[in-house]
């Protein structure tokens, strides 16, 4: 059998990305989103706009789904499609990290933990699933955002909580963090959301690249850091290595 045609997959990814956003996009934006040079990016949406599937705001220049596609609605990845998908890399992460791991999805403005391994250890814990996470607060939240740009302005425009003083607030902070997200392919909290605790995370892409949801490892700050304060580079590969296993299950080819 032919093996999927790229260009269609992109295509399929952008669309999902317009019908998932709070507002219309720009092609930076775009191709910040789903890791694409600009040219091919605006290649790409040229021709969803001559076919009637975008359209673009002549004031700002930016692009929506146009009238053409509106009737066939937004299309989302089932989050039982994405936990069955992972959990058999989560159960492997856990056990050679030595730490908890989540999945995790937008919901809402949130992050929806869809998948919770526990620490292998005899310590009580609390399962998480079903649990919604402040996005701007954990690792797992702000590499969804880093690759939403939607959600990102939603939660820049609003006044994140800061839970602790290392909670990333204003808008500056944000927007740094998710480059160097971007940047990097993974993401780190530390003490950002409960003091003593620190946790890595990495984004789950679908067909054509798009971001789907993201996959972390959480944990006291002395387990999941080095001495020198940064995310231990091994577990770090741990968690990366993953998130591309779950990505290529779910038929993102290029991770």
């Amino acid at each position: 059998m032919p093996g999927q045609v790229q260009s269609i997959a992109r295509a399929a990814a952008i669309l999902r990305l317009l019908a998932s956003s709070s507002g219309r996009l720009g092609i930076g934006e775009i191709a910040r989103s789903l890791d694409l040079p600009k040219g091919t990016a605006h290649g790409i949406v040229r021709t969803l706009q001559d076919v009637g599937f975008v359209e673009q705001d002549k004031t700002s220049g930016k692009y929506q789904l146009g009238a053409a596609l509106l009737h066939l609605g937004t299309s989302y990845l089932d989050v039982n499609e994405l936990r069955s998908r992972s959990i058999n890399w989560a159960d492997p992460l856990a056990a050679r990290s030595g730490e908890a791991v989540r999945i995790g999805t937008l919901l809402d403005g949130k992050v929806l933990v869809v998948h919770h391994v526990f620490r292998p250890d005899d310590t009580l814990q609390t399962l998480d699933v079903g649990s919604l996470l402040p996005p701007h607060a954990t690792a797992l939240g702000k590499v969804l955002l880093a690759y939403d740009v939607g959600a990102a302005n939603t939660v820049m425009q609003g006044e994140p909580e800061p839970y602790t003083r290392r909670t990333l607030v204003t808008a500056r902070a944000l927007t740094r963090a998710l480059s160097e997200i971007r940047d990097n392919g993974w993401a780190a909290e530390i003490e950002e959301m409960t003091p003593g605790k620190a946790g890595i995370a990495a984004p789950i892409r679908g067909y054509g690249g798009l971001v789907v949801g993201a996959i972390g490892l959480s944990g006291p700050v002395d387990r999941i850091c080095d001495g020198s304060g940064a995310p231990r580079p091994t577990l770090v590969t741990y968690v990366r290595d993953a998130a591309r296993a779950v990505s290529r299950d779910l038929g993102a080819a290029r991770w």
